[in-house]
């Protein structure tokens, strides 16, 4: 039982990381959205977009490196992301799928009731704030690009 259950941690950890890894995509193109925007509509994206990806990219990686400790998991480090190159459309279309995308990730995750089943309250608690963060960014993405498209 206990080999299943140490695989069943790190594969957890693993999607964990996946969307964490999403996320890092999300900051790089809300970045380079950024740079091509003017200083005002820039502060605007930098406050509904940019600082809660930031923070609950944070969040998860809290999340991911408590759970490797508490479990004796190798944690990983985790790079900034590169945007890919194109426009202000492009960039905010990226943003919203890597943010739907660790969303989704995480969603599969609880719906699996995997953590639930390793037994581990903290990073119940940790995904279930990262996707309540997420929640609502989307929809604002998509509000700001309709606002900057015009």
């Amino acid at each position: 039982m206990a080999y299943v259950t140490s695989e069943a941690r790190q594969q957890l950890l693993d999607e964990v990381a996946q969307a964490i890894d999403r996320l890092a995509i999300a900051l790089a193109a809300i970045g380079a959205a950024y740079e091509a925007l003017d200083e005002q509509a820039g502060d605007r994206l930098e406050e509904a977009l940019f600082r809660p990806v930031q923070l609950t990219y944070g969040r998860a990686q809290r999340t991911h490196a408590g759970f490797a400790e508490r479990h004796g998991l190798s944690g990983r480090t985790f790079a900034p992301a590169t945007p890919r190159h194109g426009g202000l459309a492009e960039q905010m279309e990226d943003a919203i799928d890597a943010i739907q995308g660790a969303d989704g990730q995480l969603s599969e995750l609880q719906d699996s009731m995997m953590p639930v089943e390793v037994g581990d309250p903290e990073v119940r608690a940790g995904i279930a704030e990262v996707r309540e963060a997420l929640a609502p960014l989307p929809d604002r993405a998509v509000e700001l690009s309709r606002r900057f498209g015009r």
